[in-house]
């Protein structure tokens, strides 16, 4: 049985100010009835949620567990209390939308906003990270749905069972490439796998999969051991890095394609076919969307099919490599 939502109301306001006296002011209620329903809680629930040392609070372990289940909801219901009233036929309310880093900036920002000049009673939260920490947020139920990077079929989420509903977007190209002076003298041309294999390589990863995945998908065999010189936490810094001539690295072409057609960055290529990696529209499976998602994912569904977006991703195959 749930405990009373008004004192699980009083329990994350006390926990959130560590006071009761701050609780007391924000809620517009006297100090004792705080402390009343704080003792009424831990009563119902059986359980201490602070330690009282002096004035201090100091939250026990089921006090921090209790806000942690807390909090998603109450900060949600916060948010979303002022769109109650907005008729129902037109989107409106909190989209918590995630995204891999650099496509997300790149993206996602010019498709909200021209989204609220539609209809201005959405508001966003936007996370851009990995693949695994957005399927987990999904799992977790704290994004209503995410763009994300798919190397891997449906069944072999790693670490996933299968509970996601996996829409492919778009193609994403994942190229070697290096800078104009790296290449001339140290690439030369010679793009066999004895060559490439002893050069400098620069990574967005903490390990080297996606540069191992490259040479599997290239070769069919994985490098025992790569020399990299650089290991970053950004694509976009990654991509600064191989203009600079630090060596080579795989990067995702549509972010780079006016250095690749300028030429100031070289595209190394092999008999094999591009390297592509899916950008897909992830959500659990059972989910039953609301208005304002199925309107926006049908926004940005349409958004991303513009010549000039469609462009960027599939310019690298009018490329070459030298």
């Amino acid at each position: 049985m749930l405990p009373d939502l008004n004192r699980l109301n009083v329990f994350f306001h006390i926990y959130r100010a560590n006071s009761i006296v701050a609780a007391a002011r924000a809620l517009n209620l006297s100090q004792p009835a705080v402390s009343q329903q704080l003792q009424k809680l831990e009563a119902e629930l059986k359980i201490q949620l602070f330690t009282r040392l002096h004035k201090k609070l100091v939250p026990t372990a089921a006090g921090e567990r209790l806000f942690q289940l807390a909090e998603p909801f109450i900060n949600r219901l916060e948010k979303e209390l002022p769109f109650i009233r907005q008729p129902l036929e037109r989107p409106s309310g909190l989209l918590r939308i995630g995204a891999p880093r650099e496509f997300g900036k790149e993206y996602l920002p010019r498709f909200c906003n021209a989204f609220r000049e539609r209809y201005p009673d959405v508001v966003f939260q936007l996370k851009f990270k990995e693949s695994i920490p957005l399927l987990t947020m999904i799992r977790e139920g704290s994004l209503d749905f995410a763009l994300v990077d798919v190397y891997f079929n449906q069944g072999e989420l790693p670490g996933f069972p299968d509970i996601f509903s996996i829409d492919p977007l778009l193609r994403e190209v994942m190229i070697l490439a290096c800078a104009r002076s790296y290449y001339d003298r140290h690439v030369k041309g010679d793009h066999s796998y004895a060559n490439l294999v002893d050069r400098e390589f620069i990574t967005d990863e903490d390990d080297p999969s996606i540069l191992d995945l490259w040479f599997k998908h290239h070769f069919r065999k994985v490098p025992d051991q790569l020399n990299i010189v650089m290991t970053l936490d950004s694509h976009e810094a990654l991509i600064s890095g191989i203009k600079l001539g630090m060596g080579l690295g795989v990067a995702t072409a549509h972010l780079m394609w006016e250095e690749l057609q300028s030429g100031e960055l070289v595209l190394v290529r092999t008999a094999a076919a591009d390297m592509v990696n899916m950008i897909s529209l992830v959500q659990l499976q059972d989910k039953v969307p609301t208005l304002t998602e199925k309107t926006f994912r049908d926004f940005m569904l349409a958004g991303m099919r513009q010549p000039e977006i469609l462009e960027r991703f599939q310019a690298v195959s009018h490329l070459s490599d030298d």
